[in-house]
């Protein structure tokens, strides 16, 4: 290994581990949470983040924005919402010699950071306006192809809780995120933290860490690291675990799974399995870390049939299930 490499794989840890500090300032507990949101930052995905409100989903990624010197946008999704409030819209414009033309209005989706806050709560229709977006890093307005600039982050909440005047996202949307994080509510300890942190005159200050062109330079790091044959086919041997319709399907997988992970899931695999083996001080891929993302990575891909549904099967359940049984 030359010395080159492991210089920028030293740099790549120290950055991605002063980023997990400044903002555990902040945040209380949550470590999985953190280092899964800083994973999808670090490798180009987007993060869905579940949880009951109150637990610091939002107050998660505008620390997020303090530590990176990236521009940050917020969207509240409602019933109203339009997908022309998320990519913008051309209006017509007048210039000095009251001559009009047509201008556009950039929306908030032009922003590094956005946040897509109780996504499942708008319709659709306009859940839609991100697929492009947080799939080929750009957007179709009016025709007029426009990139978007990078890094570019979408990190998405949602309440598993409530369902009334609620839209669930579609199969094409939730596969677009890299990760699906589920929140939990804090213990006894962490919450006093919380209350002692958050009841006084002041929030802890947190400080920059990097900006973007160094984050996209970290991402470039972690495609370089190896992943060795047997090891990718591991990840693949449990990503085609989750179809019902394939021979090596356990029975827990055809009885409760209609349709499994899409390739993407694969991909999820792989890449945030190679930012665990930086963080370890490894070069190379291990079974470790593909166990240790697979339920981040797979459980937003799995639609379960009829009978997973009926019996309030987890999908959670089927992928641990999985790591079990593939060798």
């Amino acid at each position: 290994m030359s010395e080159q490499v492991e210089q920028k794989h030293d740099e790549f840890r120290e950055t991605f581990l002063k980023i997990q500090e400044e903002i555990s300032k902040r945040i209380v507990g949550q470590k999985e949470i953190i280092e899964g949101v800083l994973i999808c930052l670090m490798t180009g995905g987007h993060a869905l983040l579940e949880g009951v409100p109150g637990l610091g989903k939002t107050l998660l990624i505008s620390t997020l924005k303090e530590v990176l010197d990236l521009e940050y946008q917020r969207i509240q999704f409602t019933p109203d919402l339009m997908p022309a409030d998320i990519v913008g819209t051309t209006i017509v414009a007048e210039d000095e010699n009251r001559q009009k033309f047509f201008e556009f209005q950039p929306g908030p989706i032009f922003a590094n950071l956005v946040l897509a806050d109780e996504i499942n709560r708008a319709t659709p229709k306009t859940q839609s306006a991100l697929l492009e977006a947080m799939q080929e890093k750009s957007v179709t307005v009016a025709g007029q192809h426009r990139p978007l600039d990078l890094p570019f982050f979408v990190m998405a909440t949602q309440n598993p809780l409530e369902m009334e005047g609620t839209y669930p996202l579609p199969e094409a949307q939730l596969d677009r995120f890299f990760f699906k994080l589920k929140v939990e509510f804090p213990s006894l300890d962490e919450l006093d933290l919380v209350m002692e942190r958050t009841t006084k005159r002041e929030m802890p200050t947190v400080g920059k860490v990097c900006d973007g062109k160094q984050i996209n330079e970290l991402e470039q790091i972690v495609r370089d690291i190896l992943v060795a044959e047997d090891v990718r086919r591991y990840a693949l041997r449990i990503v085609l675990g989750t179809h019902p319709e394939t021979d090596d399907a356990p029975e827990k997988t055809k009885q409760y799974v209609r349709y499994g992970s899409s390739p993407r899931g694969a991909q999820a695999l792989i890449l945030a399995s190679k930012v665990r083996a930086i963080l370890d001080s490894r070069y190379n891929v291990a079974r470790e870390d593909i166990q240790a993302v697979a339920l981040p990575s797979l459980r937003h891909r799995l639609i379960l049939s009829f009978e997973g549904e009926a019996e309030g099967i987890d999908p959670d359940e089927i992928i641990l299930h999985l790591l079990e049984v593939i060798d």
